[in-house]
C-alpha cells in the first residue's frame, strides 16, 4: 500500500515543523550536489529559516557573485539598481553638506558675504560673538592655570631662599661666605618660575677686604650669579 499523499500547508507545530525543515533542507542541499557533479551545472543555493539562520550552497566551480551576475544578463534586471541609487542619494546628500560646511567656513573668513542679506549677516554676527567669547574664555582659563602654577613655583623658591639665608646666617662664625646681592638673586628666582633655566650659577665675593699678602686669604661672600 502507498504513502497517502501530503496536504502542502504550513506545519502550525513548531517542532514538527523545524524537524521538517532540517530534514528537507539536507535533502535539497544533496540534490545541489548532485547537480553540480552529475550534470556539470553551475548551483547557487540560499534558505534561510524562520528563526532567521542562513544556509547556502555554490557549486565549487563558481561563486555566488558570478551567479547572480549570469542571472542579470540572461533576465535583464539589475539586482544592484536600488542599492546604487540609495548610494548615488547618500553621497549627493554628503556632497551638500560638505558644500555648506565650505561656504560657512568662508563666510567666517569674510568671504562670500555679497548674496547674504541683514539677517543671515546679523546672524553670522552672533555667531562668530559667540565663538570669540568660547575662545576668550579658554585663553583666560589657561592663562589662570598658568599664573597659579608659577605663584606656587615662585613660593616654592622663596621658602628655599629663606632656608639658604637661614643656613649661612646660622654659619657665619664657622662659614666664611655669605649671600650677597639678595635682590637680583630674588628676581633670577622669578625668572625661573617664568619658565627660565633650573641652572643655578654662584660667585664668590670678597665679604671682608683682603689684609695683606701675607695674612691669608680674605673671606668671599657666596651669590646666585
Amino acid at each position: 500500500m502507498g504513502r497517502g499523499k501530503i496536504e502542502i500547508k504550513r506545519i502550525e507545530n513548531s517542532t514538527n515543523r523545524q524537524v521538517t525543515y532540517s530534514k528537507r533542507r539536507a535533502g535539497i542541499m544533496k540534490k545541489a550536489q548532485e547537480l553540480t557533479v552529475l550534470c556539470d551545472a553551475q548551483v547557487s543555493l540560499i534558505m534561510i529559516s524562520s528563526t532567521g539562520k542562513l544556509f547556502e550552497f555554490t557549486s565549487p566551480s563558481t561563486t555566488t557573485k558570478t551567479v547572480y551576475d549570469r542571472y542579470q544578463q540572461a533576465t535583464g534586471f539589475n539586482l544592484w539598481q536600488s542599492h546604487y541609487e540609495k548610494m548615488q542619494e547618500n553621497l549627493n546628500k554628503l556632497k551638500e553638506t560638505n558644500s555648506k560646511l565650505r561656504k560657512e567656513i568662508r563666510q567666517r573668513n569674510g568671504e562670500d558675504l555679497n548674496d547674504l542679506n541683514f539677517q543671515q549677516l546679523r546672524g553670522l554676527e552672533q555667531n562668530m560673538d559667540k565663538s570669540v567669547e568660547r575662545v576668550r574664555n579658554r585663553k583666560f582659563h589657561v592663562i589662570g592655570t598658568q599664573t597659579e602654577t608659577y605663584k606656587k613655583k615662585v613660593k616654592s623658591l622663596e621658602e628655599a631662599q629663606n632656608n639658604l639665608l637661614r643656613a649661612f646666617e646660622g654659619r657665619d662664625e664657622d662659614c666664611p661666605y655669605a649671600l650677597v646681592d639678595q635682590e637680583r638673586d630674588y628676581q633670577s628666582a622669578i625668572e625661573l618660575a617664568n619658565g627660565g633655566s633650573h641652572i643655578f650659577a654662584f660667585r664668590l665675593q670678597p665679604s671682608q677686604p683682603n689684609l695683606g699678602d701675607d695674612e691669608g686669604y680674605a673671606s668671599y661672600g657666596l651669590s646666585l650669579a
